[in-house]
C-alpha cells in the first residue's frame, strides 16, 4: 500500500478517535452539601466570610460561579425532591416541613428522575450519602414509624428495604435514610442495613459501632472509591449527598478548633475537605476534563450554627442576604452553585443568570440529547447555555420559592413577591410576630435591594398583580414550563397560608 495513503488513513483514524473523545458523554458528579449557606464559601463572601474553604475556592477558579442560584425550598427534603425530579416539591402531598428517617417514599416509583433518565442513556448511577426522600423499611406489621425518634420500633433490621434510591434509577446506594438527627442511625447498602444491627428489642435504632462523626469522611471515601472503580468506556452519574454542616455538628477530632470561630465553622472546613477528596478522586482517575462537577447546598445555614455568635466574629453565613435556613428571604434558598467542566466551562467565569436546582434535570437531558417526556421535569429549564456563556432560553416566567411552613414567594426578573408578612420560617419576625397593621405580603426589587429591606408591596400594586397572577397560573397548570397541563398530587395547593 502507498505509504502516503497509509499516512492519510492513519490521520483519518486519529481524527475519528479525537472526535469520538470530544463527543463522549461526560461523567456527572453532583455534590450536595447540607445546610451550607451562600456565605459559607470564602470566594462567594470575601468581605463577610471568615471560614477558609480552599477546595471550593479552587473549584470555582477552575470553573463557573453562579451568583443567583436557588433551591426550590428552604429546607431539606423538598429541595432534594426538586433536584432529582425537576418538579416543585409542593406539587406532592408534602406541603410543608420535611419527612423523617422512617417515612415512606416521596418520589413516586413511576416518576422519571435524573438518575433514571441518565440510566436510560447508558450511564451507571450511584447515590452515596444522605437520602432523606423516604423509603419503605421492613416492619413486623407493615406500619412505618411516624416520628423523628420513635419510642417504639417495629423494624425488622435484617429485612429488605424497598422504594429507596435503587427504585428510582440509582444502580447503587450507600448511605443513610435521612439526617443524622433522625432515627435510624445505620448504614444502608442498596436495599439492606449493613454492619452491626440493633437488637429486635423495639427500642434501639442504632449501634455502638455507628459513629456519627465518621459518617461525613466515610461518604467522601465511598464516593472516591466509586469514582476510582468507574469504567472508562461507561459514563457515570454520582450524587454525593453530604451530611454536613447539618446538625448534629460533629467535626472529627482533627478539625475541632481549626477555624478559630466555632464548631460549625470547623465542620464547614471539614465539609470543604471532603469535597476536595471527591474532586481529587476525579482528577487522579484522569477524568477531570470531561466530568461535569456541580457543588451546591439544599438550603441556607441553620440557626443551630449559632449565627449571631459567628457574626460577632465577622462571619456572615448568608453573606449580604437576609434570612437563613427555613426562610423565604434569600438566605434561605440562594445557594452556592459552583460548576467545573473544563471541556465546556471557562475557568474563572461567572454567571448572574437565575437558575433553580429543579433545572438540573433538563440540563442533564440536553447534555445527553435526550427528549424529556411531557409528564416529567415540569419545572425544569436547562442551564447548559449559561455554561457556554450564552443566555438561558426559558419558557418559565419565574421561579417559585417555598419555606418550611409552606409559604410561597415568586421571583421574576428583579422582582420578588413573598406571600408572607415575615420570614415564613424561623427568622424573626415570624408570621405570628408581625403586627396586624403590617402589609399582608412583601415585594422587593432585588437589583436595588438584595438585602430585602425596603418592602414595596403597597407602592407597586401593578407588579404585585402581575407576579401573583403568574404564580397562580404556575401552580394551577401543574407545571411552570411550556407543555400540556399537568396535575399536582393534591387536589388543592393553598396559596396564602393564613
Amino acid at each position: 500500500m502507498n505509504k502516503y495513503l497509509i499516512i492519510a488513513m492513519a490521520t483519518m483514524v486519529a481524527a475519528a478517535i479525537v472526535h469520538a473523545t470530544d463527543t463522549k458523554r461526560p461523567n456527572i458528579v453532583f455534590i450536595f452539601a447540607d445546610d451550607m449557606g451562600y456565605g459559607d464559601v470564602q470566594c462567594l463572601n470575601p468581605k463577610r466570610g471568615k471560614i477558609p474553604t480552599p477546595h471550593l475556592d479552587k473549584l470555582a477558579s477552575e470553573g463557573m460561579i453562579f451568583t443567583d442560584a436557588h433551591t426550590s425550598s428552604s429546607v431539606c427534603t423538598p429541595s432534594r425532591y426538586g433536584l432529582l425530579t425537576g418538579r416543585y416539591n409542593w406539587r406532592t402531598h408534602l406541603q410543608k416541613g420535611v419527612i423523617f428517617g422512617f417515612s415512606p417514599a416521596l418520589i413516586d416509583a413511576k416518576r422519571l428522575t435524573v438518575a433514571s433518565l441518565l440510566k436510560q442513556q447508558g450511564y451507571t448511577t450511584a447515590c452515596i450519602g444522605k437520602w432523606h426522600l423516604g423509603m419503605t423499611l421492613p416492619t413486623t406489621n407493615g406500619v412505618l414509624p411516624k416520628t423523628r425518634v420513635p419510642k417504639k420500633l417495629n423494624v425488622v433490621w435484617d429485612g429488605r428495604i424497598t422504594d429507596g434510591p435503587t427504585a428510582v434509577g440509582f444502580d447503587y446506594f450507600w448511605g443513610i435514610s435521612a439526617s443524622l438527627d433522625m432515627a435510624p442511625c445505620l448504614y444502608i447498602e442498596n436495599d439492606h442495613f449493613i454492619g452491626d444491627l440493633p437488637p429486635q428489642d423495639g427500642k434501639s435504632s442504632t449501634t455502638k459501632s455507628f459513629k456519627i462523626d465518621q459518617v461525613l469522611p466515610h461518604i467522601g471515601k465511598q464516593s472516591a472509591a466509586y469514582i476510582k472503580a468507574s469504567k472508562p468506556d461507561t459514563p457515570f452519574f454520582l450524587y454525593a449527598s453530604l451530611t454536613s454542616p447539618h446538625t448534629p455538628i460533629r467535626p472529627t477530632a482533627e478539625w475541632i478548633g481549626k477555624s478559630g470561630i466555632s464548631k460549625y465553622a470547623d465542620f464547614q472546613m471539614q465539609t470543604d475537605h471532603v469535597i476536595g477528596v471527591i474532586i481529587d478522586a476525579i482528577d487522579s482517575a484522569g477524568l477531570r476534563d470531561n466530568t461535569l462537577v456541580i457543588v451546591s447546598s439544599d438550603n441556607g445555614c441553620s440557626k443551630a450554627a449559632k449565627i449571631p455568635e459567628m457574626e460577632a466574629k465577622g462571619h456572615f453565613p448568608s453573606a449580604q442576604f437576609r434570612g437563613s435556613k427555613s426562610d423565604l428571604w434569600e438566605g434561605g434558598h440562594r445557594m452556592p452553585f459552583i460548576v467545573r467542566w473544563p471541556k465546556v466551562v471557562e475557568a474563572g467565569s461567572q454567571s448572574d443568570q437565575t437558575v433553580c436546582l429543579t433545572d438540573f434535570m433538563a440540563t442533564c437531558a440536553e447534555i445527553v440529547e435526550a427528549q424529556l417526556p411531557s409528564n416529567a421535569a415540569e419545572d425544569s429549564v436547562s442551564f447548559l447555555p449559561a455554561l457556554k456563556d450564552k443566555p438561558i432560553v426559558s419558557t418559565r416566567k419565574g421561579v417559585i420559592h417555598h419555606s418550611i411552613s409552606g409559604h410561597f414567594s415568586y421571583r421574576m426578573g428583579k422582582w420578588k413577591l413573598l406571600l408572607a408578612k415575615g420570614s415564613g420560617g424561623w427568622t424573626a419576625p415570624k408570621e405570628k410576630d408581625v403586627g396586624a397593621d403590617s402589609p399582608k405580603a412583601q415585594l422587593y426589587d432585588l437589583e436595588a435591594d438584595p438585602g430585602e429591606t425596603n418592602n414595596l408591596y403597597k407602592s407597586k400594586p401593578e407588579v404585585v398583580e402581575q407576579l401573583l397572577e403568574q404564580l397562580t397560573a404556575d401552580i394551577e397548570r401543574g407545571r411552570s414550563t411550556d407543555g400540556p397541563k399537568a396535575s399536582n398530587d393534591v387536589s388543592k395547593v393553598v396559596l396564602w397560608k393564613r
